[in-house]
């Protein structure tokens, strides 16, 4: 114990104990500002408004501002291509230079979706699974069938498409529709008011024949329908079938 405090007593141990106290404040500095240095501390940025703009000019600005970026994208039916619609962190945060920006952007390709199975249902039913896989309606094309509103056929680019075969969202889809009306089906046509001409020419253009020619007729040439059956009340008729008609000169 004696030798102990007759060693604190003497200038090694001194000289010691001073060295090692500037070592730790040395090393104090050091960390210190090391950390400053590294986390950048005081040097901060607001992050700035990037949504709504192109990603070029997103990325342009990034740039002037020292500031990292990195893209991601998805796609969304009618929207513009490049557009950036999010970003992370949102803008006015407050962040380091060289920070990285997280952008999320509309993509210009669409991606490809089986296209669903809508043969046999209703127009309603149709639309309603096409609009949910992101697909649009381009046209519909009506033909003779007894099964009304129902969907026959289904075409893209004008040819022939069955499901499961891939498309882009965002396609056209044109729809082939039943009318109703069997393939010897027609409707009535409204021949009132027309010359006898013009009637039969209206009539038999569909399939029509010319039946019975009552009337009051002093010149064929200018007497005008004032009557027909069967009317247009009828709605639809066979081919070949004739229609009465009533003329008259006054």
């Amino acid at each position: 114990m004696s030798k102990l405090l007759f060693y604190l007593r003497t200038d090694t141990f001194r000289k010691n104990l001073i060295g090692a106290i500037i070592a730790i404040f040395v090393l104090f500095l050091l960390i210190y500002f090391g950390l400053k240095i590294y986390t950048k501390h005081g040097d901060a940025q607001e992050v700035p408004v990037l949504k709504g703009i192109h990603i070029e000019e997103a990325k342009r600005i990034l740039d002037r501002a020292g500031l990292e970026y990195a893209v991601d994208s998805v796609y969304q039916m009618d929207a513009k291509p490049g557009l950036v619609i999010e970003q992370d962190p949102e803008a006015s945060a407050l962040v380091k230079n060289g920070r990285t920006i997280y952008l999320t952007i509309i993509t210009q390709i669409a991606p490809e979706i089986a296209f669903p199975d809508i043969i046999d249902k209703t127009f309603i039913e149709a639309s309603a699974i096409i609009k949910n896989h992101s697909l649009k309606i381009g046209d519909t094309v009506y033909v003779s069938d007894i099964a009304r509103d129902v969907v026959l056929d289904a075409k893209f680019a004008g040819q022939p498409i069955k499901a499961g075969r891939m498309v882009s969202k965002g396609s056209n889809i044109t729809l082939v529709l039943g009318n109703g009306r069997g393939a010897n089906e027609v409707e009535v046509p409204m021949v009132l008011n027309l010359t006898l001409a013009e009637a039969k020419f209206a009539i038999q253009g569909l399939g029509l024949n010319i039946g019975n020619i009552t009337g009051n007729i002093i010149d064929t040439a200018t007497a005008r329908i004032i009557a027909q059956f069967p009317d247009t009340s009828a709605h639809i008729i066979g081919i070949g079938t004739p229609i009465d008609l009533t003329l008259s000169n006054d």
